[in-house]
Order: structure tokens, then sequence, then C-alpha cells
């Protein structure tokens, strides 16, 4: 393709945090262009928020329906390529619906969906519309989470045994105040708009979507327990996770928003019988990997040593850090090959490095079988199929 990508977003507006970093990641490599946008369902902030971004007040909309209908009304060389979604959970599913049915792809922030039920119906209109569908569990961009997985895709830590991940936070640590400096966003404790869960909604699929993305090992069963530790939350904002994979491996899994003094401490580490490995999110550039007879190596990104697909996904030279907006900015990339792909009308590939609609779907069934085995008395739940 000889033009840069047409890119239309919803939500992301005046005050959003998400929403700029989505816009960051998409700009960053200059293959994608935003043109289009409800950014606020209320059409002032909407309107106020295209003109931050320099739009055409014309291709700046009051509401996503609108948005869905004008755009896909427009020429094929004049309407927007894909669309960002970057609302509440409650809408992911009601924007990404209107828009495939406008025959215009899509990207998604995680979690797909407010329901499993919900999700599983999203996939069938994704799976008939023949378009591309993206979900942006970002921490899979990062280069040596790349490098994680071809180890493991190549056999050099053996048998997988164990898997531990753990993601803690401590911002939502505090009394229940709106305004005080530790209150969490309302509306992730609100089951009309979270869903049935806060912290393993919010970043507990980070961390099974990291997992599952570097070793392939899919959940057999669970043993969950959820907490809301902050009296008058509804929602969980930490949790504890047993989990047996499928073959014999097991696995822990710990999600927090009140582990007070971390802030985005995502770590995994993993296993084998040959060899193990061990990488921190706040510390991206590095994989440490461990042995029983020999020392352990630090693997650092940027270098000629390192597989093609964590080579691919370096932007700058060794010694020069890159961090959370380029790891985003490597899935959009990704994204934006495939999306650009089916606009041009080639045949979609199988070989595209982005979480689909299928982790979504998983991610959902993750969600809501944590909650299960939570309020189950016989706690060990079954991962069902999906």
């Amino acid at each position: 393709m000889n033009r840069k990508l047409r890119m239309g977003m919803v939500g992301g507006g005046r005050g959003a945090f998400i929403g700029a970093v989505h816009q960051m990641a998409a700009n960053l490599d200059g293959k994608i262009e935003l043109i289009a946008g409800c950014f606020s369902s209320n059409p002032r902030i909407s309107k106020l928020s295209g003109k931050d971004f320099f739009l055409d007040p014309k291709r700046v909309y009051s509401s996503y329906e609108e948005m869905a209908k004008k755009e896909a009304a427009l020429p094929a060389d004049d309407r927007i390529d894909f669309v960002s979604i970057v609302v509440r959970n409650n809408m992911h599913a009601p924007v990404a619906k209107a828009f495939l049915k406008a025959g215009i792809n899509v990207i998604c922030d995680k979690p797909l969906a407010y329901s499993l039920k919900e999700g599983k119906e999203l996939r069938r209109i994704v799976q008939k519309s023949g378009k591309v569908f993206a979900l942006t569990h970002n921490y899979t961009g990062y280069p040596m989470v790349k490098e994680a997985r071809e180890f493991v895709k190549k056999g050099k830590l053996g048998r997988i045994l164990k898997v531990v991940a753990e993601y803690p936070q401590g911002y939502a640590v505090g009394d229940v105040d709106p305004k005080g400096p530790t209150q969490i966003n309302s509306w992730r404790v609100d089951p009309k708009i979270a869903g049935v869960s806060n912290c393993m909604a919010d970043i507990g699929t980070h961390a099974e979507n990291l997992g599952r993305y570097i070793t392939g090992l899919e959940i057999n069963e669970l043993c969950a327990e959820i907490t809301a530790f902050i009296p008058g939350r509804e929602l969980d904002d930490d949790g504890n996770v047993l989990i047996r994979y499928k073959g014999g491996a097991k696995g822990i899994l710990y999600a927090s928003q009140i582990s007070n003094g971390d802030e985005n401490n995502l770590t995994i580490r993993i296993y084998g019988t040959k060899a193990s490995l061990e990488w921190h999110q706040e510390d991206p550039n590095e994989l440490i990997v461990k042995y029983a007879d020999k020392p352990r190596q630090i693997l650092r990104r940027g270098n000629m040593y390192l597989g093609k697909a964590a080579q691919n996904n370096s932007r700058t030279p060794f010694a020069h850090p890159e961090g959370f907006i380029e790891a985003f900015a490597n899935v959009y990339l990704s994204a934006a090959e495939a999306i650009a792909d089916e606009v041009s009308g080639k045949k979609l590939k199988k070989s595209y490095d982005f979480p689909s609609i299928d982790d979504g779907v998983i991610g959902m069934a993750f969600i809501e079988t944590v909650v299960k085995s939570g309020k189950s008395k016989s706690k060990w739940t079954k991962f069902p199929k999906v």
C-alpha cells in the first residue's frame, strides 16, 4: 500500500489516558493517520477533542452510530480503513458490532466485551464479516516477550513445568473517596459498566494473556480467590489463582490493585526442565534466562544475537531503551499490516502477530471462570470450551 491507513477513533477524547496512548502508538511508525472520530458520548466534548486533533469538523461525530453510518457511506478512497475503540467495557462490543456491520476493520481495547456471551456473539460477527479484528493486549508487543516466546517454541526450556505471573499495582488502596488521590476510576468498580470483575478484568487478563502468548499453554481448570478489600466496592480489587494447564503444567497468577507501593509491576516466570525465563514489565529490555548447571544469562533488547521476532519489533539500537508506547505500537503495526492487506483485497494470512478475537473470547472466559471459582465452595472450576 502506497499511503497511510486512515484511522477513526471512538472514545479517547479530552482527559482520556488510554486513548492518548492508542493515538501515540498508532502514529509512531508513520503508517497511520487519525482522520475521524466520536471522542466522547458528550457531543460537545467530541467536537472539542476533534479540534485538539486538528480534524475536519465534518469528520467529528456526535455518536458512534452516526460515525459508522456516515463513514461507510463515503467513497472507498476517503472513508476510514479501521476504527480504534477505547471506550468503557460495556460499550466495546456494541461499538465493534456497528463498525464491523458497516464493513470497517476494528482495533479494540481489552477486555473484549462486557460478558463471555457478548464476546462469543461478537466473534461470530467478526468471522462473518471477514474483517480484521485486533485486541490491544499490548504487553505481547515487547521485543523481549517475543524472544521469550521463541525460546519456548524452539524447545530451549524443555517441558514447561510451571508458569508464575503476577501483576501488582497499588493505586487503588485506600478508603472509598471520590475526591481522594487513590480512588479507583468509579466505573471500573460498577458492575453495570465493568462487568463481573474489576481487577481480574482490568489487569488479571493481561497476566493470563501474557502467559498463554509466551507458552501456548491452555488452561484446563483453575481455583480462584477474589477479594474487594476496600469497604464499599462491589467488584474485586485483588485476586489469586491456581491454574492447572492441559498437559500437566501448573500455574500461579496474582493480580492486585491494592499492593501498596507497586506501580505496574507485571512479571512472569516460566520454569522448564532445561531452563527458565523471567521478564519484568518495569524493566522490559531484559530477559533473564536461568539454568541449573551454569550461570544465568541476561539477554538485552536490540542485540543481533536475538531472534528475528525480537529484532523486527525493535526500533532503536541496543543501549537505547524502548518501552510501553513502543510495545503498544508493535500491536498496531502488525494489525496495520493485516488491515492494509484486507483493504487491498489480499487474502488474510495466519501469521500476523497481534492478539485476535479468539484471544479476547478466552480472556472473557478467564474472567468469568475466576469469578465463578471465587464464589464456589468446591473451588476447582473447569475452564469452558470456547
